[in-house]
């Protein structure tokens, strides 16, 4: 395994303060979130300390994709921005889309997070009856230009493919490599399925290979493996883009151990796949 990218422009990365308690409940025991126990994320996460982890590894950029709770993400998403000016990290943002009641509700959510310059699209944050916001909220993204991340588990990707397919001019970048809640040869076959029907959708739709440690319980080459190999069959090398999910895969091993695992599972890659899958591909979809 000598081959090991000349760059990395890690897509999805989570800078947060446990402090900050009205932001992330979660990492302080105020809200359960499904994961279990998160003492091992429940940390400051700041520029200094992501850099000291990935030492060795060259990571240029990176993208900050929202973590506060429900409209928090809205405020995250300009403080991170006026940070970044002074801090020079991050490079560009996923903001949120909280709930709303309305469609002009969530385009007022969106248009405040325009004023964050690094801002480029946005996750749902917060419970709803789809996983994909209503056809006018997707027709109010495409036309700012933003990317819509879609947060879907396996039952329900083929559905989201659905509502997401003939959107003109909206970039989808799927988060966590379809978001597997378990190693099973049935999640595999319902989500193998899921991620085919996104893939087909076009080329506006990416996979970002991230997350998988949680459902693992690894940060096995192994274990990634055949999810990793199959989503770049699926979308192929120009529409798919690792990231860390740091640090919330973080409570399987370390930034260092990640990177090696996924290097492993692309073994025999060349050089220019490579720089796609680390860093170009997310240099791209990010503008930044």
């Amino acid at each position: 395994m000598s081959l090991r990218p000349t760059r990395i422009v890690d897509a999805h990365v989570h800078l947060w303060d446990p402090a900050r308690t009205e932001w992330y409940p979660y990492l302080s025991g105020q809200q359960d979130i499904g994961m279990g126990d998160v003492r091992g994320m429940s940390r400051r996460f700041d520029i200094p300390t992501y850099l000291t982890e990935s030492q060795g590894w060259n990571v240029e950029k990176w993208i900050n994709v929202a973590a506060a709770t429900g409209r928090h993400s809205i405020d995250e998403t300009l403080a991170l921005d006026a940070r970044a000016d002074a801090e020079g990290h991050p490079d560009a943002l996923i903001g949120g889309l909280p709930t709303t009641t309305s469609t002009a509700e969530a385009v007022s959510l969106l248009d405040r997070q325009m004023a964050a310059a690094r801002f480029r699209g946005v996750r749902p944050m917060g419970q709803s009856v789809s996983v994909v916001p209503p056809r006018e909220v997707l027709e109010a993204l495409a036309e700012r230009n933003l990317i819509f991340e879609l947060m879907a588990h396996p039952d329900e990707l083929i559905e989201a493919a659905r509502q997401l397919d003939g959107v003109d001019g909206l970039v989808v970048v799927v988060e966590h490599t379809g978001w597997p809640r378990a190693d099973t040869a049935e999640e595999f076959a319902l989500w193998s399925a899921g991620i085919d029907a996104l893939a087909s959708i076009g080329p506006h739709v990416a996979c970002k290979l991230s997350g998988l440690a949680m459902p693992l319980g690894s940060m096995s080459a192994q274990a990634f493996r055949p999810w990793i190999s199959h989503a770049i069959d699926a979308f192929g090398v120009d529409r798919c883009l690792f990231a860390s999910n740091f640090p919330v895969d973080g409570l399987h091993g370390t930034l260092d151990e990640l990177f090696c695992a996924y290097l492993e599972a692309v073994e025999g890659i060349g050089a220019a796949d490579l720089d796609l899958l680390f860093a170009t591909n997310a240099e791209r979809l990010y503008r930044c």
